[in-house]
């Protein structure tokens, strides 16, 4: 796809007036990728960011590649990080059971394929216009935080202590599209592409056969935010997906809901 990227880097300078186009939580499922970034070229962005979690799904190597491809800038997600060896204790039996699976579908990843998640960052700050914009995975601490539209303003203040006073914060993880005002700062998560959640984790699993990404645009002072929904070819996903021999596959189908 011929969707121009933001250039790698800890603080780049992006122009006067840029749309941002907004792909997070892929897992592994190229097919959504696809209808994603067929959508943005139409949408004529200027420059692509992925907010992390890219690999881990059934197509993991597929969609590895295809990122690779766009040469955009990827934040390191946590199940990216999961590849790199850094694996929570599993709390709970459903955790256990994910981490089961991402250890299967990352078999299928090569010395080369994880190199390139090394080049993932863990944060990437981006100057449009005015506007300082802060792309993180989880919140600017951790690739593990979660940001809620209910979470209290005292422990959100605490996740983003330290940014610049107008920032716009871009961050991933929840699977749940928000935008969120918090004093004069702009909270935009553009959702899941691979697996948008119905629920809030923990809550549930529970997930959508569409796909989700977000579109920023600044210019002359003013921000639009523009949050999408699109529909692909989720039966033929789910297909693959129990073809593939996962384990707790009859489990991980039965979380997808239309």
């Amino acid at each position: 796809m011929a969707v121009p990227v933001a250039r790698r880097g800890a603080h780049d300078r992006v122009g006067a007036a840029v749309r941002l186009g907004l792909i997070s939580d892929i897992h592994g499922n190229a097919l959504a990728l696809d209808a994603v970034l067929a959508e943005l070229e139409e949408a004529r962005v200027d420059r692509l960011v992925c907010l992390g979690d890219v690999a881990v799904g059934p197509q993991a190597v597929e969609t590895l590649e295809r990122v690779r491809e766009l040469g955009c800038p990827v934040v390191l997600g946590n199940w990216d990080a999961f590849y790199l060896g850094a694996r929570p204790t599993a709390e709970t039996e459903v955790a256990g059971m994910l981490a089961e699976i991402a250890e299967f579908w990352g078999e299928a990843l090569t010395d080369d394929h994880r190199a390139f998640i090394e080049t993932f960052v863990p944060r990437l700050d981006l100057r449009a216009d005015a506007t300082d914009v802060v792309c993180v995975h989880g919140s600017p601490k951790s690739y593990d935080d979660w940001i809620f539209s209910t979470t209290p303003d005292e422990e959100l203040a605490e996740l983003l202590v330290g940014l610049p006073e107008r920032a716009l914060v871009l961050g991933g993880h929840t699977h749940v599209q928000m935008v969120r005002r918090h004093e004069r700062l702009v909270v935009v998560n553009p959702g899941s592409v691979g697996m948008p959640f119905l629920d809030s984790w923990p809550r549930s699993v529970r997930i959508g056969t569409w796909a989700e990404y977000g579109v920023v645009t600044v210019e002359d002072g003013r921000l639009a935010l523009d949050l999408h929904r699109t529909s692909y070819d989720a039966d033929t996903f789910l297909r693959v997906s129990r073809e593939s021999g996962m384990p707790h596959a009859d489990w991980w189908l039965g979380t997808w809901s239309d």
